[in-house]
């Protein structure tokens, strides 16, 4: 079977909803590519939070490209910054949350997709600028 392979402006931003202040970028997932986890960057504006959510079956890997964001995991609360990797536990009721100033950048991952992709890609259609394409393409700032 032949590898997958996208360049970054190949990729597809959604917000879950009109208004919301993070968009995802979908890397891969089930609905686009046929697997059964999903990648995908999650930009974060300035004051942006998801809201408190908890997964079922899946563990969610968030991993720090830029920015500064903090993270509550059930009653925990840790820093997040550059380089960081953070894993919630299935079960874990969680909240991730700009704490920076400028956008928060983090790759997640999400195994299994728990039907993850089909919410991100039922929401609303969002545009890159320079700034999320230099962030995908691993240039620094």
């Amino acid at each position: 079977m032949m590898p997958l392979f996208k360049h970054p402006e190949q990729f597809e931003a959604f917000r879950i909803k009109e208004g919301e202040s993070n968009r995802l970028v979908v890397i891969c997932d089930g609905p686009g590519d046929g697997l059964g986890f999903i990648a995908c960057v999650e930009i974060f504006d300035e004051g942006g939070t998801t809201p408190p959510n908890t997964h079922k079956e899946a563990d969610e890997f968030f991993f720090v490209l830029e920015g500064e964001g903090r993270a509550r995991c059930d009653d925990q609360w840790v820093r997040l910054k550059k380089g960081d990797a953070l894993v919630v536990r299935a079960g874990s009721e969680h909240v991730v949350e700009n704490a920076g100033k400028g956008r928060f950048y983090t790759l997640t991952v999400m195994v299994p997709d728990e039907n993850f992709s089909r919410l991100i890609r039922s929401g609303v259609p969002d545009v890159l600028d320079d700034d999320d394409m230099r962030v995908l393409k691993g240039a620094s700032s």
